[in-house]
């Protein structure tokens, strides 16, 4: 990794573009977004995945090596795709779920109403990953689904998530990636070119919003820059898995 790049990574980014801007610009635009699409995220993320994001849970939760005792901290956890995930694989003993946009935990805990925790505890809180509330070695284990690429300061994010978790605990990170092959790369580019504000125009009549997530997901840094990133927060151990050809990958860190 070269020092232009991890100096990029430093920085507080536009989270559309990968260049330095103010914070204010992606927490405005993430806040509208999302605030838009909470009751429908889940179709969302079904239809635009084909059906695939419910694997990439899975997967995400084996790696986050919950156990019965395990006090589970999800960030940017949305509607509470990983947490009830979680819930009904690997139970653990408390869940706080949390994400910075009011409108998606209010779906979350209507889900918890209708049954989706299994009896697992949880709690929910409106919580910037950048400044996370909560006590120094607190978790042990973190999550994350499609967050990590939303948050203008990465590197702050990270080195919050891992202060918090337990010596020993670990960080599970599913998020859109670059797919090592060529040619699968250039067709998935396609697709988030053509497809992802196709399906943000029918299910918000909002393309424009779209047109940002399929930029960001072009922004992001890829997999060993990524894994680099939680290198350089503290993270130990660090490895990732590909999914569909690498559309996605599950960062795995351990504190």
């Amino acid at each position: 990794m070269s020092s232009e790049a991890q100096n990029a990574e430093e920085r507080v980014v536009d989270t559309a573009t990968g260049a330095e801007a103010p914070a204010e610009i992606s927490e405005e635009r993430v806040q509208h977004i999302f605030s838009n699409i909470a009751k429908q995220y889940a179709r969302f993320n079904a239809v635009s995945s084909f059906g695939l994001f419910k694997g990439w849970l899975r997967k995400t939760v084996d790696a986050a090596n919950l156990t019965p005792e395990s006090d589970l901290l999800d960030l940017a956890g949305g509607t509470g795709d990983v947490s009830y995930m979680a819930a009904s694989r690997r139970p653990p003993a408390h869940i706080q779920l949390t994400d910075f946009v009011p409108e998606m935990l209010d779906v979350a805990r209507e889900r918890e109403a209708a049954g989706a925790a299994c009896g697992v505890p949880i709690d929910f809180e409106v919580v910037d990953a950048q400044e996370i509330p909560y006590a120094d070695n607190s978790y042990d284990a973190a999550t994350m689904a499609y967050g990590i690429r939303n948050i203008p300061d990465r590197m702050k994010a990270l080195r919050e998530v891992h202060r918090v978790l337990k010596p020993g605990g670990t960080f599970a990170c599913l998020e859109f990636s670059t797919p090592p092959n060529a040619v699968w790369r250039f067709l998935y580019h396609i697709y988030l070119k053509v497809m992802i504000p196709f399906w943000g125009q029918v299910f918000t009549h909002d393309r424009p919003s779209f047109v940002y997530l399929a930029d960001s997901i072009r922004a992001f840094p890829d997999q060993e820059h990524y894994a680099q990133m939680l290198r350089d927060a503290g993270f130990s151990d660090v490895s990732w898995k590909n999914y569909a050809g690498g559309i996605v990958a599950v960062h795995t860190g351990h504190k």
